[in-house]
């Protein structure tokens, strides 16, 4: 019985000296997405809605991003490529850390729906059609 018990102690000091030794789980960062925009930083700010596009030039699925985004242009919603080389300022005021980032604000700029990545085809219109209840 003693024999068990002294095994039984071994494994749990032992347990506890390998739970000291093994390190913190990598910490997963999720990417910040601004709540609000001021419009006057982008073009058309009297449009009822606004999609910007954080890209970079170096980046593989941007333009596809762009193209996508460019599906639901209209007299309504007005679409921005915000290039980092060429809007680093923009990238930086609003802590843009990857893109492809669509954003779509409403007229008062409060961002109502986001994508990170290029969205899949049809995605924004079907945001856009859950944010206006249009069919």
């Amino acid at each position: 019985m003693w024999l068990a018990v002294a095994i039984a102690l071994a494994v749990a000091a032992l347990a506890m000296v390998l739970q000291r030794r093994r390190p913190e789980a990598p910490s997963q960062r999720r990417w910040a997405v601004p709540d609000q925009l001021d419009r006057a930083d982008f073009e058309r700010p009297g449009a009822p809605w606004l999609v910007v596009v954080f890209s970079s030039a170096t980046c593989d699925g941007c333009a596809t991003a762009v193209q996508r985004a460019q599906a639901v242009a209209s007299a309504d919603v007005v679409v921005q490529d915000v290039e980092f080389t060429a809007r680093r300022d923009l990238h930086e005021r609003y802590n843009i850390e990857t893109v492809p980032m669509l954003v779509v604000a409403d007229r008062h700029g409060v961002v109502r729906a986001h994508f990170i990545g290029t969205p899949a085809e049809g995605e924004i219109e079907h945001a856009f059609t859950e944010l206006t209840g249009a069919s």
